[in-house]
């Protein structure tokens, strides 16, 4: 694959991106992971045709179980990981244990392309654009299971800041269609195009990694997935879930206190039990990796 990645070099030097000062393509871990600030893992297995999710997971501990003693060994302890292949959220999991010297806190895995598909389709309804609406959420695993919630969402019209329901009047859409499309939109994408989403995941990945970075803006969350261990919403302790974080300093907070109702409690159950039989899944296949 190096001389693929030779092919991404060119392209980043033809950007003449005013930032980019050098790029070091490379097959060798202790090159790649040297005193890394921030470690994006883009890579993954593919879910292949006829493949069962079991097949996907095993392969994928195996790449994540690598990375992750990697960033043990090479990376700064106080590097901030992020994960972006899929399975997104175990795969981070797994990738975590795999690196005991790295705080649990510093690993997160990408639901911000949901939350800004989300995001979108609520603007889209309205005719606003996206940057009117904020604290859309998104509950869970990046799978079909996740919850995209917008219960505490607010809107800008004309000037006016409300909640979404107010909004857009239209509770069963809300409650259906909203969700099924964002849900399902990474399908969709790959239907239309043959191919998954690219400009859209990477612009994602942009807008999560500034976040730790530099902070979100006051009063408003954005969602990520991150450790369960002491929140305050019911979801078991020790899975990579995503929940509405703030942050400050490069350290992510729970947003704390939103009530959850009947609705939004049984779609949360939902996308934690599938997280739990993933990671027991993956955790079996961990110590035979």
């Amino acid at each position: 694959m190096m001389t693929v990645l030779e092919g991404v070099v060119m392209e980043l030097q033809d950007c003449a991106l005013p930032l980019l000062r050098e790029v070091i393509p490379t097959d060798k871990e202790e090159v790649a992971f040297k005193d890394l600030d921030i470690a994006i893992l883009v890579g993954s297995m593919p879910r292949r045709e006829g493949m069962e999710r079991k097949d996907l997971l095993k392969a994928n501990v195996k790449i994540f179980k690598s990375q992750g003693a990697a960033l043990d060994k090479y990376a700064k302890k106080t590097v901030k990981v992020v994960v972006v292949g899929n399975p997104a959220n175990t795969n981070c999991l797994i990738a975590s244990k795999s690196a005991p010297s790295i705080p649990k806190e510093n690993f997160s895995c990408l639901t911000r392309l949901d939350h800004n598909r989300a995001k979108s389709q609520i603007a889209l309804k309205l005719g606003v654009t996206s940057n009117d609406v904020k604290n859309v959420i998104i509950w869970g695993n990046h799978s079909s299971t996740q919850y995209p919630d917008v219960n505490h969402a607010k809107v800008n019209v004309k000037g006016k800041e409300v909640g979404v329901y107010e909004a857009i009047k239209d509770d069963s859409w809300l409650k259906g269609d909203f969700i099924l499309t964002v849900q399902q939109r990474g399908a969709a994408v790959i239907k239309a195009r043959k191919l998954s989403s690219a400009m859209s995941a990477a612009k994602a990945i942009c807008d999560h990694v500034r976040d730790i970075w530099f902070g979100t803006p006051a009063g408003e969350f954005v969602s990520m997935g991150v450790i369960s261990d002491g929140n305050s919403y019911g979801v078991p302790e020790d899975l990579l879930y995503s929940f509405p974080v703030v942050i400050k300093d490069k350290t992510w907070k729970f947003v704390e206190g939103l009530p959850i109702n009947d609705f939004s409690r049984e779609k949360m159950d939902l996308t934690a039990k599938e997280l739990t039989e993933e990671k027991e899944t993956a955790v079996e296949f961990l110590s035979s990796a």
